[in-house]
């Protein structure tokens, strides 16, 4: 029988082979912001917001579709009516609640170095989540498949820029409904050994999400003692928290697992459209959410979710990567902060249907106010088209890019005698160049960021290459990211347990979960 070691040594032997690109050389690190994070509000106005905010939750209240949350908010003193399932609270209860999670926690990867800080000055980086379409130059738009996902989860683990990989990085259609979060659990669990996201879609999901964790890291006490996934709630706004999202909630923050409660607003369509109301209202929904987990569970680990944007009004459909978007990011960044809380964003938005100026474009007016407002977790940062209808291949790996570059510019910059090289300025003089200095041939492999995608050559050499485009250049570098995939190592006994869970689950049609 092969022994694990020496599968690891001919893992080892072949991976020393190949060609690696230059992404799959980076290191794997959370992006540490070293500037102070931009304030686009004022004091005052970030004082009433939460004013209005405290007013929506007193006075008007939030609607929780499940009888358990109305229970347990009456247990606390909420006003709760049952006729309407309206639970209306009092700020300094919310305030006291909202006090009990923590300001920073850490999220367990199945390969221990790969853990990362949630909080503070720490940016991570997820994979688009929820994309039911997938696409990609060569084979085109389609509906999303478990080969798809596979895929996608194995692009996700190559790229170090990517830090999170999302169960939900696209639908497997090809699978029954009730089934698809049980492949996608398999995927995330088997495929990588980065962090992961799973869905918060009821309480049979959400409590079957947690026993894969359970048999992948050690056991349900494991998973209780430090946070292995992150689980998405968003509320059905206006002002609404549905039967599957309060579910999950539930089931999540009992798990102690942490949930990004994140209110998805138009502006316009689902709140009032001016910017300052949406996300007034938001920080109502947000907060109110994030008092629920702290009842079930004091002290269990949540982050603060803001996706707020507008509504085109000439066509009633969402706008991604708008100046307004924007805003409404670095004003839910304030408010959590004002709150102690870690903070959650979105990096790769756009409504482009192709990989072109339009998706760069948006994209950046997504990434930018993240990155300055010290934003903490940052979905959607990678692979986001068509207004979240399709994850693209090549958009994914664009992105990387863009990821990549964005924690290069924050590496801190040493400055010392060494790296001023004025002895070399000295050497060279006017009129030189220091193309053979010893200082140049001592550093030009490390010194600067190498690009896997960008063409930086002159137009004779790019028109002999087949004058390929960005998206073209992506083609072939998802092509060989694929090629170069090898499968984390997992220990057989626990790979045959969650296989053999799964599969009980999928025979088991009396237990149906209800999925969104």
């Amino acid at each position: 029988m092969t022994s694990i070691s020496d599968r690891s040594d001919r893992r080892a032997a072949r991976r020393s082979s190949r060609k690696r690109l230059p992404i799959e050389s980076l290191p794997f690190k959370a992006l540490h912001n070293f500037l102070p994070p931009v304030q686009m509000l004022s004091e005052a106005q970030v004082e009433q917001i939460h004013e209005a905010s405290m007013r929506i939750l007193e006075e008007i209240g939030v609607r929780f579709m499940e009888t358990e949350a109305l229970d347990l908010w009456a247990n606390v003193g909420a006003t709760v009516d049952r006729s309407t399932q309206i639970v209306r609270m009092d700020r300094g209860l919310v305030m006291d609640l909202v006090k009990r999670a923590p300001s920073q926690f850490t999220l367990r990867a199945r390969d221990p170095s790969k853990n990362l800080p949630v909080g503070g000055n720490f940016t991570i980086f997820a994979t688009t989540s929820g994309m039911p379409f997938v696409s990609d130059l060569e084979r085109g738009r389609r509906a999303g498949s478990v080969e798809a996902l596979h895929e996608l989860v194995k692009l996700a683990h190559m790229c170090p820029p990517i830090h999170v990989v999302e169960s939900q990085v696209t639908e497997p259609q090809d699978v029954p409904v009730w089934q698809r979060y049980l492949e996608r659990g398999w995927a995330i669990f088997t495929l990588s050994d980065k962090p992961v996201a799973q869905a918060a879609h009821g309480r049979s999901v959400a409590t079957d999400c947690l026993n894969m964790a359970a048999i992948v890291f050690g056991g349900r006490d494991q998973i209780e003692k430090q946070p292995v996934m992150v689980s998405v709630v968003n509320a059905n706004s206006p002002l609404t928290y549905d039967t599957n999202m309060v579910e999950g909630i539930i089931a999540y923050a009992r798990g102690g697992q942490p949930i990004v409660m994140t209110p998805f607003i138009l502006a316009g369509a689902m709140s009032p459209i001016t910017m300052a109301a949406a996300v007034a209202q938001q920080n109502a929904e947000a907060l109110a959410g994030i008092a629920l987990t702290q009842i079930v569970n004091p002290g269990v680990p949540v982050i603060y979710g803001g996706f707020t944007t507008n509504t085109d009004m000439a066509t009633g459909s969402p706008a991604f990567g708008t100046p307004e978007g924007a805003w409404a990011f670095f004003a839910g960044a304030q408010l959590a902060r004002r709150y102690g809380l870690p903070y959650r964003g979105s990096g790769g938005l756009n409504t482009s249907k192709v990989v072109d100026a339009q998706a760069a474009m948006e994209t950046q007016m997504s990434l930018w106010p993240v990155i300055l407002s010290h934003t903490n977790y940052v979905m959607h940062a990678a692979g986001w088209l068509e207004g979240g209808l399709v994850c693209s291949y090549e958009k994914l790996v664009l992105d990387v890019e863009g990821l990549a570059m964005m924690q290069k510019l924050f590496e801190p910059v040493e400055i010392s005698e060494a790296t001023l090289a004025l002895d070399m300025i000295r050497e060279v003089g006017p009129g030189g160049h220091h193309f053979g200095t010893s200082h140049t041939l001592e550093r030009f492999q490390t010194e600067f960021y190498r690009s896997t995608l960008m063409d930086r050559q002159n137009i004779g050499v790019w028109d002999e290459q087949g004058r390929q485009d960005a998206a073209q250049r992506a083609l072939r570098v998802w092509q060989a990211l694929l090629a170069n995939y090898e499968k984390p190592p997992m220990d057989p006994a626990i790979e045959e347990a969650l296989r053999n869970y799964i599969e009980r689950r999928k025979a088991d049609p009396s237990r149906l979960p209800v999925v969104n």
